[in-house]
């Protein structure tokens, strides 16, 4: 063992140099390159009106691009999609970071129990503070777009707890909501005492940030590609720190997952059993594929409320027949936008079978990501025909 006295575990993090060196080098470049001052000025500078009349993003990330509202909006409603694609995706990303900023700390507590374990230690504790900067920014952004534009909430949220369904538009109900719940809380018990299951954490968390991965570098290329940055929408510039952030807290999670564990005690049938569940888990919450927001696995039918209000409000003044009318369209036929959704999710899939072709622990169904690559074009066609069918629109608000 590397330290000179005895201690209660027979392998130490320190034997493995290679993976010590991973976690030096990603933690003393995430603290070079930090870019929580940069996130929390734009934050604070953010003004809607002085880039409401902007894309944000690249034209394909627009909410509902390729659908029939999308090839009959006017410029200045694609405009305004192309925005809310980014109110609607980091309203996502503000629910999966808060669950990480309590996960960090309890997987960071399972980790220390052991020798050795302080630099993993270190790399969550810095991604923590970085998350509170990001969710900062992402609701000011969003939830100022929402009130100029609505006067009230469609994809934003109020600050909400780890225990709420990560999947902000989720196929759940009260029941699957609870036991959820229950997982969870037994989850953190577990794990905040063992270094496995804390380290398994990350492996998880890797698998549900790796698609994000893949669809922020496309987002940030936005910004970082702009020929007048100087002037170019603060929204993008947050775009494109986040993901270099995030860059930085993928790494760890692949360490950490994978690497970490070759130096920690071989798990029991119990600790694969959870790991296993939790696996499982990222599939059924990444098993549908939305064509509102292309690259969030949001269940489209929960989403229909929300849109139904976009539709019936100023933006594009439809009645209640026009409204549902268009989102037949978008909803219940093939259109470029399915298309195009549909193949992230493939693509998806195929990125969490690499990711964890390593992993020994885990059983064939979730090397294979098999639940998760079950879903296909013709369901998400037939699961919305028959939710639109018995859809009752909410209340909207007068103009």
């Amino acid at each position: 063992m590397h330290t000179g006295l005895a201690q209660h575990q027979d392998k130490s993090l320190l034997d493995d140099e290679t993976t010590c060196r991973k976690l030096q080098l990603n933690l003393r470049r995430n603290v070079e390159q930090d870019h929580t001052a940069l996130i929390d000025d734009a934050a604070a500078r953010f003004n809607y009106a002085d880039c409401r009349d902007q894309y944000w993003n690249p034209e394909n990330f627009s909410l509902l691009w390729g659908t029939a509202l999308w090839d009959q909006a006017s410029p200045a409603q694609r405009v305004i999609l192309n925005q809310l694609y980014w109110v609607a995706y980091y309203a996502q990303i503000v629910s999966a970071e808060i669950a990480t900023i309590f996960l960090n700390q309890v997987a960071a507590a399972g980790l220390y129990t052991l020798e050795d374990l302080r630099l993993v230690c270190d790399n969550l504790d810095l991604e923590t503070k970085q998350e509170r900067a990001h969710i900062n920014a992402f609701k000011k952004v969003g939830e100022d777009v929402e009130h100029t534009l609505f006067g009230e909430r469609l994809f934003t949220y109020p600050m909400r707890s780890l225990y709420e369904h990560t999947i902000v538009f989720a196929d759940s109900d009260t029941l699957r909501s609870l036991w959820r719940r229950l997982q969870i809380q037994a989850f953190t018990h577990l794990a905040s005492s063992n270094a496995f299951l804390g380290s398994q954490y990350l492996l998880v968390r890797g698998l549900r940030t790796l698609n994000g991965k893949l669809v922020q570098h496309q987002l940030g290329t936005y910004w970082q590609k702009h020929p007048d940055r100087e002037h170019a929408p603060l929204p993008s510039a947050i775009s494109y720190w986040h993901f270099m952030d995030e860059s930085f807290h993928f790494n760890t999670s692949r360490v950490v997952g994978i690497d970490v564990p070759r130096s920690l005690p071989a798990p029991t049938a119990f600790e694969r059993w959870v790991v296993n569940r939790g696996v499982a888990g990222c599939q059924r919450d990444h098993y549908h594929f939305s064509v509102s927001v292309n690259g969030i696995f949001w269940y489209d039918p929960a989403l229909f409320p929300a849109i139904y209000k976009l539709l019936r409000s100023p933006v594009f003044g439809m009645d209640h027949g026009g409204a549902l009318e268009m989102m037949a369209a978008c909803y219940t036929r093939e259109s470029d936008g399915l298309s195009a959704s549909a193949k992230t999710h493939r693509t998806a899939a195929g990125s969490y079978r690499h990711f964890v072709e390593p992993v020994t622990h885990l059983d064939r169904h979730n090397l294979e990501m098999a639940h998760m690559r079950a879903n296909s074009e013709a369901q998400w066609l037939q699961r919305n025909r028959r939710a639109l069918a018995r859809f009752q629109p909410p209340a909207t608000r007068t103009a």
